[in-house]
């Protein structure tokens, strides 16, 4: 069996065999700790019984119909849950396979929008410097992360990017968190004013930045002044939660403990929790109705959106988290495993860093606490961190360019929402050891 075409050729894997719980299991019967849930996917683990019963009635009634002659009654409920939990004002969802499907449907519903009302100039996307939107081409262009972005850049369109809300990096000594965030937001408005604000689409940003930056949450204030000038120039706030949204952070919409409401937002990973692949763009009512009230076409589509087992699932998984009163849940282990962080790492000479909300948590690893000096590239602190968590029995997510694509080390924590206490433990106890084999 060697005709996959891996992620990383020179890598040899082991077999997934079963999903227990919050453990994956290999052929070879080893147990490993699913602490990032992939890549903050596996919000319920890897065997929630209502979800893969949800798919299997599902595929007894119908697998597939295509959106452009039907529509399904699993696409349908679903829509209509997300939406009686939608920030104010979203009222209508585009269910489509994943997170970079949702930021490209987001992307040109934006453009499509402006189209409809005559303003034809209005072309540009502006968003943040390390932040990741996918890997699609649209996607990838609208993204900051230059290492990514580097090989492709002949193939994408312009965006311009600003500062990210990046306290341990950005905020100035002399700053107050809150005079910090009011800095960086005012970059946008500065940036429309540069460019003349007729010409702009939206402004997209991650509300918790997750895998290029490891679990950054943005200071109070900080959105309420990004909304303030999106209304106050016209243009689109695009919120990209497809890895930090659907409870990961302890509210089902991460943006609800920022207190804004965005024009469209994106969502996966967490959706699906997994068991399918699915994800969804969710606009507002005035975005829907302009495209209603005119074309009456949103000239976009993929085979698979609004895929009736994958809705199935996806309902599913919602109302397991909602109905179980996982966000509490959520909150209450986010904060067990912060306080195992801290108390285990807090006074690590390389650990400059704990963030995050609820349970995507991240930690930054320095050469120096005081001056926040990085590693050397070189030295692949991320890469080794990752494979000695993965020998240990531990599956985390490191990176590294934490700071400009090519700096900077960290590993992201997601682990599913049924943690319980005693596995914050061993989620923490794996990982002092993958950092003690090292670090030290």
């Amino acid at each position: 069996m060697n005709h996959i075409f891996a992620r990383h050729s020179k890598t040899k894997l082991p077999f997934a065999a079963k999903g227990d719980g919050c453990y994956i299991i290999d052929t070879e019967g080893k147990r490993y700790f699913d602490g990032s849930g992939g890549a903050a996917v596996s919000c319920l683990g890897h065997s929630n019984a209502r979800v893969t019963e949800a798919i299997k009635s599902q595929l007894n009634q119908i697998a597939f119909a295509h959106t452009g002659f039907f529509t399904s009654e699993p696409a349908e409920k679903l829509a209509d849950l997300l939406i009686s939990k939608a920030p104010q004002g979203i009222d209508r969802v585009y269910l489509v396979s994943g997170g970079s499907e949702a930021i490209e449907a987001a992307i040109k519903l934006a453009r499509q929008y402006f189209l409809e009302r005559g303003e034809q100039k209005r072309s540009k996307i502006i968003a943040r410097r390390q932040s990741y939107h996918g890997n699609t081409l649209g996607a990838l262009a609208a993204g900051g992360n230059e290492w990514r972005r580097a090989q492709f850049s002949p193939l994408l369109t312009e965006a311009v990017h600003t500062s990210p809300c990046y306290e341990y990096r950005g905020r100035k000594a002399d700053e107050s968190p809150e005079e910090y965030g009011l800095r960086v937001a005012n970059e946008l408005e500065a940036e429309l004013q540069r460019l003349g604000p007729e010409t702009v689409l939206a402004f997209m940003a991650e509300p918790v930045v997750g895998a290029t930056a490891g679990a950054v949450p943005a200071v109070e204030g900080y959105f309420k002044r990004i909304r303030e000038i999106c209304d106050q120039y016209g243009i689109l706030l695009i919120l990209d939660e497809v890895m930090c949204g659907m409870g990961r952070t302890g509210t089902l919409f991460a943006c609800e403990q920022d207190g804004v409401a965005p024009d469209i937002v994106t969502i996966a990973k967490g959706l699906g929790a997994g068991y399918q692949p699915i994800g969804a763009m969710l606009c507002q009512a005035k975005i829907h109705d302009a495209i209603a009230a005119g074309s009456g076409f949103f000239q976009h589509g993929h085979t698979y959106m609004g895929h009736p087992v994958a809705a199935a699932a996806a309902h599913a998984v919602i109302s397991e988290i909602l109905e179980n009163d996982l966000l509490s849940s959520v909150r209450e282990r986010g904060g067990q495993l912060r306080k195992a962080l801290e108390e285990t790492f807090g006074q690590h000479p390389h650990v400059g860093d704990i963030r995050g909300r609820g349970l995507f948590m991240g930690m930054e690893f320095v050469k120096d606490r005081e001056t926040k000096e990085t590693f050397d590239p070189s030295m692949a602190v991320a890469k080794k961190l990752k494979q000695a968590a993965f020998e240990n029995g531990l599956i985390c997510y490191p990176m590294s360019g934490t700071i400009d694509g090519v700096h900077g080390d960290h590993v992201l924590l997601a682990p599913p929402f049924i943690i319980d206490e005693g596995q914050v433990g061993e989620l923490t106890d794996k990982l002092q050891s993958a950092v003690s084999a090292v670090l030290n």
